[in-house]
């Protein structure tokens, strides 16, 4: 069968951007006194619509958030969203590169990074939605947020994007896995794309990622580089990925 054109110009999925929610306020709230989020807020990279997140925001009233999006419509849609919620005071969105206007490591700047990045692996973004491209192994934005040394991290991370790269990446830039919200998703109609179905099978073939017949798992994990010393979730986060 045919692949339907997506009928918006932003990515909507409902159960995806539920999990994420779902695993951020989890990760929030039990790692509270590690991330400090209460004092120092967090950063977010990629707001999509806004919707989801804004739940977690409205749920935590000491919780605030900076988000910043490339793609001008996703802004316009988040900052809706954030208002209809009743959380623009506290959840601000910016249109621009994330990796400009973060300030990572200045002064004052939040410690903690949250981000549902793009994973779509294919061999260019010429794609049904090319804002889902995430490279041609899925990591590229993952591997540059690790890059950027920010303390803690939670990011969604699908067990088709290569997470061996991005986990081997992770340790030798010192960070941990600390905890993990795992969740299996169906293969929707981007992940079905011929170029990117493809591309995931040759990561699969390659030992460098893992699918079901219809289905695959993402784990939202937060990573940290103010460890202290506890113990490495990685075998746990790869456990969950595989178990599709």
């Amino acid at each position: 069968m045919p692949l339907s054109p997506p009928a918006t110009d932003f990515f909507l999925c409902p159960p995806e951007s539920q999990h994420f929610a779902a695993g951020v306020d989890t990760l929030l709230r039990r790692h509270r006194d590690l991330l400090r989020w209460d004092a120092g807020g967090v950063l977010e990279l990629g707001t999509g619509d806004a919707a989801a997140i804004a739940e977690v925001v409205a749920g935590l009233p000491d919780l605030r958030v900076r988000g910043i999006d490339i793609s001008a419509t996703s802004v316009a849609r988040a900052r809706e969203n954030t208002a209809a919620a009743g959380v623009s005071d506290r959840y601000t969105v910016e249109h621009g590169d994330f990796f400009d206007l973060a300030g990572l490591g200045e002064p004052g700047a939040p410690r903690t990074v949250v981000s549902n990045p793009p994973y779509l692996p294919a061999p260019d973004g010429d794609l049904l939605m090319p804002e889902l491209w995430g490279g041609p192994h899925g990591n590229d934005l993952v591997l540059r947020l690790l890059g950027a040394l920010a303390p803690h991290l939670v990011i969604a991370m699908a067990g088709y994007a290569d997470p061996v790269t991005t986990l081997a990446t992770a340790e030798a830039l010192g960070y941990r896995v600390l905890d993990v919200v795992p969740e299996v998703h169906e293969l929707g109609v981007y992940s079905r794309e011929p170029k990117v179905l493809a591309r995931i099978q040759e990561l699969c073939a390659a030992g460098r990622g893992w699918i079901g017949e219809d289905s695959y798992a993402v784990a939202v994990t937060l990573l940290t580089r103010q460890h202290g010393g506890a113990p490495d979730r990685r075998e746990d986060l790869l456990a969950a990925l595989r178990a599709v």
